[in-house]
């Protein structure tokens, strides 16, 4: 385990106070596409801004019995999980880091913890990602499987094994 996913992560539930630093994470999660885009960065603030503003207001319209967890690393804020916890499945609508802290271990980690507690209460656990995405290959490797796309985002689900009798 890298040093980052052995540090102390805390989840704890956002606040208005998070608003400016949210806006930030979402921005890291879309650079790839803005740096194809011929916009000045005034124009790629106000869409981000925009786009932030949709998404938000989606989520909190269509899921609301989600969790709004900021992730937490050694005190700082270090990104985002929405979680909906139901009776046969943990939805997580969305996870998301800073680029400093991708690729350390620290998303695997939380998602092995979600996969655990799918696997106590007999539930599946789904996530939607994006094509090219490469937390995939992560999903790929915890055992989720792509059931279906939209075209942009694949469906993708974990189902706990069943246990076998000897």
């Amino acid at each position: 385990m890298t040093q980052d996913a052995a540090a102390a992560v805390v989840l704890r539930p956002e606040t208005p106070e998070d608003a400016p630093f949210l806006r930030h994470l979402y921005g890291t999660t879309r650079e790839m596409e803005m740096q194809v885009v011929p916009w000045s960065e005034e124009q790629k603030r106000e869409f981000l801004d925009m786009q932030f503003r949709a998404q938000s207001t989606h989520y909190r319209e269509c899921y609301a019995d989600c969790e709004f967890l900021v992730v937490e690393l050694e005190g700082e804020r270090a990104g985002r999980l929405y979680i909906e916890r139901l009776e046969d499945e943990i939805r997580v609508i969305d996870i998301a880091l800073l680029p400093e802290h991708r690729g350390r271990g620290i998303g695997a980690r939380m998602m092995r913890e979600i996969l655990d507690e799918a696997r106590a209460g007999g539930r599946k656990v789904s996530i939607y990602v994006e094509y090219f995405n490469p937390a995939r290959r992560l999903y790929d490797r915890l055992g989720f499987r792509s059931l279906d796309t939209n075209g942009v985002y694949y469906r993708m689900v974990w189902t706990p094994e069943p246990e076998t009798v000897t």
